[in-house]
C-alpha cells in the first residue's frame, strides 16, 4: 500500500507539472511584496480622472512623485502641486501589508476570465492599520490584478490594475480605485476645482457620502533614480 501512494504521488508530479511547481499561500504572498517593495522612489505623467456623483471634476494631467513608503505629489500640468491626504492610497505598495502576517490560501478563482491566485492577509501586528487585504494575484508574472482592503480607520478601497511596460516592478499602466467617499478626504487642490463658490458646503459633505473612483492612466515611468524627502515638503 506504501509503494502503492508513492506510485501516485511520483504520477501526480510528472503528470501534472504544475503540482510541484505550485508555491504555498506564504511563499506567493513574500515574493510578492518582496517585488512590489523593490520600487523605492518613481516619477511618472499620469491622467487622472476623479468620478464623484454631483460633481464635476476635471482631468488632472502632470506629474506623480512617490517616495516609499507613503510620499506622494502630484505636480499639475501649470504649475500648480496638489498633496494628497495620507489617506488616500493612490499606490499598490501603501495596501500590502507588512511586518508578520497571517496568509490564507483560497485557492484559483476566476475574475475577469483570468484564473488567479486567491490569497487572504491578514497583519499579526496590532498596530497596524490594515484589518484584511485580499489579492487576486497572476501567478505567472506575480502580478496585483486586483486587491480589496479594510482598515480600521478608513474603510474599505478595492483596486483594479492593469500592466503592460513595467511589469518587473509590478508598476501599473492603469489603476481603478473604488472606494466609499465618506471614509476619505480629498486634497484640498482637488476640491478647488469643483467648489465654484456656487455650490454650498452642505451639498460638497452630502456628495463626499457617496461611493467614487479615480482612475489613474500612467506613462514613461523613471524609477528608484532617487528623490529628496524634502521635496514632498511645504
Amino acid at each position: 500500500m506504501k509503494t502503492l501512494k508513492i506510485f501516485l504521488l511520483l504520477t501526480a508530479i510528472f503528470i501534472c507539472p504544475n503540482f510541484a511547481l505550485a508555491k504555498n499561500a506564504d511563499e506567493l504572498f513574500n515574493e510578492l511584496r518582496q517585488k512590489i517593495l523593490q520600487v523605492k522612489d518613481y516619477v511618472a505623467e499620469v491622467n487622472l480622472k476623479i468620478d464623484v456623483a454631483y460633481m464635476k471634476v476635471p482631468l488632472l494631467k502632470g506629474k506623480l512623485y512617490f517616495k516609499a513608503p507613503d510620499l506622494m505629489k502630484l505636480e499639475r500640468n501649470g504649475g500648480i502641486s496638489i498633496l494628497p491626504k495620507k489617506n488616500i492610497n493612490l499606490t499598490l505598495s501603501n495596501l500590502i501589508p507588512t511586518g508578520k502576517v497571517t496568509v490564507i490560501d483560497m485557492g484559483t478563482t476566476l475574475y475577469k476570465a483570468k484564473s488567479l491566485r486567491l490569497i487572504k492577509v491578514v497583519p499579526d501586528d496590532e498596530k497596524s492599520s490594515i484589518v484584511l487585504t485580499k489579492i487576486w494575484i497572476d501567478e505567472q508574472n506575480l502580478l496585483v490584478i486586483h486587491a480589496e482592503t479594510t482598515t480600521y480607520e478608513e474603510g474599505s478601497l478595492i483596486m483594479d490594475l492593469e500592466y503592460n511596460h513595467f511589469v518587473n516592478y509590478s508598476l501599473p499602466d492603469k489603476v481603478k480605485i473604488f472606494m466609499d467617499l465618506k471614509d476619505y478626504k480629498l486634497p484640498q487642490g482637488l476640491t478647488m476645482d469643483y467648489n465654484d463658490g456656487n455650490k454650498k458646503q452642505e451639498n460638497i459633505k452630502k456628495t463626499l457620502k457617496q461611493k467614487g473612483t479615480i482612475e489613474i492612466n500612467y506613462k514613461n515611468y523613471v524609477i528608484n533614480k532617487g528623490i529628496s524627502t524634502n521635496f514632498f515638503k511645504g
